[in-house]
């Protein structure tokens, strides 16, 4: 092994770069158990590190030929690791460097980490596209050097969902490399890390352990005589003191472990610790205290999907909160802290769908809110959580259906942010609730029918959180925030017929949820994302021919939220996102010919949305959802009479809206179940009516083709798309001439 500089060379599509990222420094930063150290193997003395690893885009930055330098590097490399994915396998530069590797002799030191795709699928008529292994990988090396029809199973290593994890997929490139067994590698690491854990667990238990003794110390003393009470206070902020530790820094030396069960037995400790404790005879300061690690419990519980661990965290804090603030109505602090515990209340309503309870738990803040602000007219940090409480409510009123009253919060916010903005220029935060209001703002366009402003407030709202990410790219909720403005606005783009531009957006919030999820794999925001805006792109590719990338996405996105399904029943939000994947998985199926598979997959989906559509009649993105589903187990039903109903009560559940009606997608589903239920002449005023509006989602298209119902560019619209888009919407000159005497 030490005859070489590199121990291996890391060949890879540009499109996997995060993966290829990730395996270069798993792999430099990776200690070798101790014990394995110096052992022989058959392809030399196991080193104490396995690095380095040669990555072009690391090694050969400044490099003028590459072919030379790659060359060089191949020769100098004791292993080749390829990543393999659909993209890999039509790269020709990774097969080329394949070939090269195999040249040199070495092709029994050839490792594959599958990221995506499928191997050997060129094999099978229909499924060339989800091919993984580039054809040198997949053939044998002839002796003049070129690949013969022979074929081979290269030794890999496979994160596709389902199969291996991260770390086991890693123990398995290094054992073969090192040729040990997988096993024997395992079994050292598996030594190491939990004499690791059992370090930090004795750690925790200590800690605990301290903690109890001293809150029984400080129980005590507070009942022994007033000459002993500031003893007691002194240990009880130990105590205190000691929680927070737990909570703190302890956790996150736990969630670097990637111990989630013990940082959740600390966090449950010490939410014992609190309940068990009395909230009479105890400092102001000592109860503040309390309701900031309270709060800071219910955060952690909530970023893993326990919501209802997470409100009873929020509550008790909350009773704490309501306690200080009800003794100080002129302390800003209190109330504001006070008004912070109800926004986190409401939220874990809203996303458990209790609409009720959330909008009154956001009404209960904002009262709070206002008061402070007459009573501290010019401070900051009370027009900022109003900000943050008219965004929510907002949110509430869109959910119920009340446009209006959701766009008043929304203009309201946009006020106070510019405000904001106008004395403190610089200030992120600022800018912040300005790029939320007008995203909010978009939204309320789209509901509304007003395509072109939709886009407009979305590409605004992308600008300043593009702005904001270059300030600090390496903070993660501002490249989350970032991923879903791509997302929304790809996806509005792609309703109004900029289909490409669309899908291109979606693909790169697609892209950085991935790598967001590689570096924090616990988060559920970014799990959700991840698999939420690859079902929508992979419907784009269904509708625009590309079966198998929609077939690849639609698999990813359905194991994804399969798994949040079961984490957490009560998480209204994910219910009905995993809902829309099974329509969208029941689309594809139908295409594909499986009528079966497409039925049951339907039906399943509307066996989530129904008691979902009965809590939340008004709820826009459920009626959507609700309707989608009917449409597609109606396209399926074996029993036209079945099928009729199905389409009927489609119908009516889109005609009982309340507001929103100008909706162009709640427009398209009507126009599609009135052609499907032979009522065209109804049909046409709603046709007109998304022409008006310039929407040309491609669902829609092909039904109007397959009617042989007329549905030209609306050019007048696309020069409002252009404007609104900055000028990158595509809208070509021949386009504008064709249609141009059909406005």
């Amino acid at each position: 092994m030490s005859d070489f500089r590199y121990r291996a060379f890391i060949s890879y599509s540009h499109r996997d770069k995060a993966w290829a990222g990730w395996l270069h420094r798993a792999l430099e930063t990776y200690a070798i158990p101790k014990r394995l150290v110096g052992m022989e193997t058959p392809v030399g003395v196991i080193p104490r590190r396995w690095a380095p690893i040669f990555r072009d885009s690391d090694e050969l930055a400044s490099a003028g030929d590459l072919g030379r330098m790659v060359n060089e590097a191949l020769s100098q490399s004791d292993c080749l690791i390829v990543v393999c994915s659909p993209e890999a396998a039509r790269s020709r530069w990774v097969n080329e460097e394949v070939l090269a590797f195999k040249r040199l002799g070495r092709s029994d030191r050839i490792f594959c980490l599958v990221v995506a795709g499928e191997p050997n699928a060129s094999l099978f008529p229909g499924r060339e596209a989800e091919e993984c292994f580039a054809p040198a990988l997949r053939h044998r090396l002839a002796p003049d050097g070129h690949l013969n029809s022979d074929t081979v199973e290269p030794m890999a290593a496979d994160v596709r969902p389902g199969k291996d994890t991260r770390a086991n997929a890693k123990y398995k490139l290094i054992a073969g490399m090192l040729d040990i067994g997988f096993d024997a590698l395992k079994q050292r690491e598996l030594q190491r890390r939990t004499r690791r854990t059992a370090m930090l667990a004795a750690v925790a238990l200590c800690v605990m352990a301290v903690t109890t003794v001293l809150a029984i110390f400080a129980f005590v003393a507070r009942h022994e005589a007033v000459v002993a009470s500031h003893a007691a206070e002194r240990r009880q902020k130990q105590a205190e003191d000691l929680v927070s530790f737990m909570l703190g820094d302890l956790n996150d030396k736990l969630a670097q472990a990637s111990r989630l069960d013990i940082m959740e037995s600390v966090d449950d400790k010490a939410m014992a610790y609190f309940q068990a404790q009395p909230t009479s005879d105890v400092n102001d300061q000592a109860l503040e205290q309390r309701a900031v690690a309270l709060e800071k419990i219910g955060s952690v519980r909530l970023d893993q999907g326990r919501l209802s661990l997470a409100m009873e965290a929020f509550q008790a804090s909350l009773a704490l909160t309501s306690r200080l603030a009800a003794e100080a109505p002129a302390d800003i602090a209190r109330q504001l802290a006070h008004a912070d515990t109800w926004s986190y209340v409401g939220m874990i309503g809203w996303r458990q769908g209790k609409l009720d309870a959330a909008e009154s738990s956001f009404a209960s803040g904002q009262a709070i809110l206002e008061r402070a602000a007459a009573l501290a007219p010019s401070d900051a940090r009370v027009a900022f959580q109003r900000i943050t409480f008219a965004n929510n409510l907002g949110h509430v009123m869109e959910a119920r259906g009340q446009l209006d009253a959701a766009a008043r919060q929304y203009q309201d916010m946009l006020a106070l942010a510019q405000r904001l903005a106008t004395t403190e220029p610089g200030n992120t935060d600022w800018a912040t609730a300005i790029r939320e209001a007008s995203n909010n703002l978009g939204r309320v366009a789209l509901l509304g029918g007003d395509l072109a402003n939709a886009v407009a407030q979305y590409v605004a709202s992308e600008t300043i959180q593009m702005r904001l990410v270059a300030t600090n790219p390496k903070d993660a909720s501002r490249r989350d925030d970032l991923l879903t403005m791509h997302a929304t606005l790809g996806r509005t783009q792609a309703l109004a017929g900029d289909v490409q531009p669309g899908m291109d957006r979606l693909q790169r919030a697609v892209d950085m949820a991935a790598q967001l999820k590689a570096l924090d794999p616990g988060n559920t925001d970014y799990q959700e994302h991840r698999a939420l805006y690859a079902i929508q792109l992979g419907r784009l590719h269904r509708l625009t021919g590309d079966m198998a990338g929609a077939v690849t996405f639609a698999r990813e996105a359905l194991v994804t939220f399969e798994g949040l399904a079961r984490h957490d029943a009560d998480n209204a939000l994910w219910q009905r996102e995993y809902a829309e994947a099974l329509v969208e998985q029941s689309a594809q199926s139908r295409a594909s010919g499986d009528t079966d598979a497409a039925r049951r997959q339907a039906t399943a989906a509307l066996h989530l949305l129904d008691p979902l559509f009965k809590r939340q009649p008004d709820d826009r993105a459920t009626l959507l959802a609700i309707v989608a589903s009917r449409l597609s187990l109606a396209a399926v039903a074996t029993d036209p009479a079945a099928a009729g109903t199905l389409r009927i009560d489609a119908l009516a559940s889109l005609q009982s809206t309340r507001s929103g009606q100008g909706d162009p997608r709640l427009l398209a589903l009507q126009a599609i179940a009135l052609l499907s239920l032979q009522r065209k002449a109804e049909a046409m005023p709603v046709v007109k009516a998304l022409w008006t509006s310039g929407y040309r989602d491609p669902a829609l298209l092909q039904v109007l083709r397959r009617e042989q119902i007329d549905y030209p560019q609306n050019t007048a619209f696309q020069r409002e798309l252009l404007a609104a888009t900055g000028g990158h919407a595509e809208l070509t000159g021949r386009e504008i001439a064709r249609s141009a005497g059909d406005e």
